[in-house]
């Protein structure tokens, strides 16, 4: 009558964990051994694979490399691109120097030069324009060219006498030496 239980019906055989029957209706994977060409030709893959990962990896940092170097070469083209035109209008910008320390042509012209001047100055100025400074006093063979010296006990040694043409940077860099006078002791 336990039969007739339906619970009872499901449990009709105990398999045991140690049998040494095994379950026939589980498909097993046929288990190939490769033969020996296919193991050599496989690992030729893995290695072909392997160097050409490296070789992918490589690539791409050169570009990197290559694409900064250019972003960085551009960008100081651009920033030092305005430098000859620059330094073609100093002599200009001298010229309204002297012209402001001569007198004559009255008040009204005066003005309008030293206008002209104020404005041509501010504008090389925003673009990077900085003048050497003529306080320094000493001479500095990298940012003076001496034009004269002279020989006196008067003033220190390599003095700085006077100034003949200012001298300018542009962007921090040197783009005119100042031409100066020094004093030499003897």
């Amino acid at each position: 009558m336990q039969a007739d239980n339906p619970q009872n019906a499901l449990v009709t055989e105990e398999v045991q964990p140690n049998s040494e029957r095994a379950p026939e209706n589980i498909d097993q994977p046929e288990i190939t051994i490769p033969k020996p060409g296919y193991i050599s030709e496989r690992d030729r893959l893995v290695k072909e694979k392997a160097e050409m990962q490296d070789l992918l990896q490589r690539r791409q940092a050169e570009f990197e490399n290559y694409r900064r170097r250019v972003e960085r070469e551009r960008g100081e083209l651009l920033e030092f691109a305005s430098m000859d035109t620059v330094k073609a209008l100093l002599p200009i910008l001298d010229d309204f120097e002297r012209g402001l320390k001569m007198e004559g042509g009255g008040k009204e012209y005066s003005r309008g030069m030293e206008l002209i001047y104020q404005r041509l100055y501010e504008t090389l100025k925003k673009l990077g324009l900085e003048p050497i400074s003529s306080e320094v006093g000493v001479f500095n063979p990298h940012i003076h060219h001496a034009v004269e010296m002279v020989d006196t006990k008067d003033h220190p040694d390599q003095t700085i006498l006077e100034e003949y043409q200012r001298g300018y940077y542009f962007k921090g860099r040197l783009l005119r030496p100042a031409m100066v006078k020094v004093a030499v002791n003897p």
